[in-house]
C-alpha cells in the first residue's frame, strides 16, 4: 500500500549524529597529521645533528691517526673551546717536509684549517652549533692520543620541543707511529 505524500527526511536528531561522528573523524585525520608533521620535524632535527657529529668526530680521529704529532703550543687542551693542532705529511706545501692542521671553532661552527690555507673549512652545518668542544691529551709511554668531547645542537628558533635536538659524543683516537 502507498502513503501518498510521505517525504523521506532526515530528523533533526540524525542530523545532529552525523554531524558529531564527522567531526570525530575530522578532528581525529588532522590530530594524526600534525603528530606526522612535528615527528619529521624532530627527526628531521635529530638526523641534522647526528650526521653532523658522526662526520666532525670522522674527520677527526681520521686526521689524529695518520698524524705524526700533536703539536703542544697552539693546542688548548681540557677547555671549552678547545684547539687541536695536527703535525702532520699531508696537506704538505711546495718544498716542506710537514705541515700543520688545526680543528677549532669558528662561529659556533667545527673548523678544520690548514697552515697553507688561507680559510678554513667548515666541518658542520650552519643548521647546528657546537657547544662544548673538549680536547684532551693522553700521552701512555711514548703512544700519544686525542680524546674529543664534542656537544652540537640544532639551531631553531623556536624553542618548541619538537624543534630541538642534541648530542654529545666522546671519542679517542691514537696517533699512529709510522
Amino acid at each position: 500500500m502507498k502513503i501518498f505524500g510521505s517525504k523521506k527526511s532526515f530528523t533533526l536528531v540524525e542530523i545532529l549524529i552525523y554531524v558529531a561522528v564527522l567531526s570525530v573523524v575530522i578532528l581525529a585525520v588532522s590530530s594524526f597529521f600534525i603528530w606526522t608533521i612535528y615527528t619529521n620535524l624532530k627527526a628531521r632535527a635529530m638526523r641534522e645533528v647526528l650526521y653532523n657529529a658522526e662526520r666532525a668526530l670522522t674527520v677527526m680521529t681520521q686526521e689524529i691517526k695518520e698524524a705524526k704529532s700533536i703539536y703542544t703550543s697552539t693546542s688548548v687542551f681540557n677547555t671549552h673551546p678547545g684547539r687541536l693542532s695536527l703535525e702532520t705529511t699531508k696537506y704538505l706545501p711546495e718544498g716542506e717536509e710537514t705541515t700543520f692542521i688545526d680543528f677549532y671553532l669558528c662561529n659556533g661552527q667545527l673548523c678544520f684549517k690548514k697552515e697553507s690555507q688561507k680559510d678554513p673549512i667548515v666541518l658542520t652545518s650552519d643548521q647546528v652549533k657546537v657547544d662544548n668542544l673538549i680536547f684532551t691529551q693522553i700521552i701512555s709511554g711514548e703512544s700519544s692520543s686525542v680524546q674529543i668531547n664534542l656537544k652540537i645542537d640544532y639551531e631553531s628558533s623556536s624553542l618548541k620541543p619538537e624543534y630541538q635536538s642534541s648530542i654529545t659524543l666522546t671519542s679517542a683516537a691514537s696517533l699512529r707511529a709510522f
